[in-house]
């Protein structure tokens, strides 16, 4: 992980290492010459299970020694950004926070992958249609807006985020797990949403 320097006497980002012993660094700052030293915290390698849907993932990521992490906070690994779902510590316990020397396993989500989302569409006599779809993480929708998925028109009525239900307003995809409305079948659609088949017909991409 690249590390960034921020120089104490003058603010400036113009840093460089002139000097490195192990975990201690001996810096200057090219716009006022200030030098100085810092030591790097210790790295600890943490296991770390990433779900991409249906798929779960184990690796391992670096972090730092006696640091705090907590449930929504994003790590980086080699290859992926992965925001953390679940902390757990010795004899199976769940948490929202733990010190990084605590932690057994670390769960998280991948970012880089598509978000899946559910789509409910309430048809005449009771009747509701279901989906998932895949969308792109930052992509916005609004309660009112009009879409379509398999072949069905439909307003969206209701977003459920992680942590509420919207009646009104808008939401980021990342944040969202279902979409639901009565459909409108001779309505024109602001956009086509794309249905979601399974990890095995992904390509990682959006």
């Amino acid at each position: 992980m690249e590390e960034y320097f921020i120089c104490p006497e003058c603010g400036s980002d113009d840093v460089e290492v002139i000097k490195e012993r192990g975990r201690e660094l001996t810096l200057r700052c090219n716009e006022c010459g200030n030098v100085w030293i810092i030591t790097l915290p210790k790295l600890v390698k943490v296991p770390l299970i990433v779900s991409k849907h249906e798929r779960s993932f184990k690796g391992e990521v670096e972090l730092p020694e006696g640091e705090e992490i907590r449930v929504g906070d994003i790590v980086e690994t080699d290859d992926d950004e992965v925001r953390i779902t679940g902390i757990e510590l010795e004899g199976d316990k769940r948490v929202n926070k733990a010190e990084i020397g605590e932690i057994k396993t670390l769960w998280g989500e991948s970012l880089t992958y598509p978000k899946v989302i559910k789509v409910s569409i309430y048809l005449p006599k009771g009747v509701t249609q279901a989906f998932k779809v895949k969308v792109p993480r930052n992509e916005e929708f609004v309660v009112g807006e009009v879409l379509e998925v398999g072949g069905y028109t439909f307003r969206v009525e209701k977003i459920k985020t992680e942590t509420k239900m919207l009646h009104h307003g808008k939401a980021k995809a990342d944040r969202i797990v279902a979409l639901m409305g009565h459909s409108i079948p001779r309505a024109r659609a602001r956009r086509s949403l794309e249905i979601y088949r399974g990890y095995g017909k992904e390509s990682g991409g959006s």
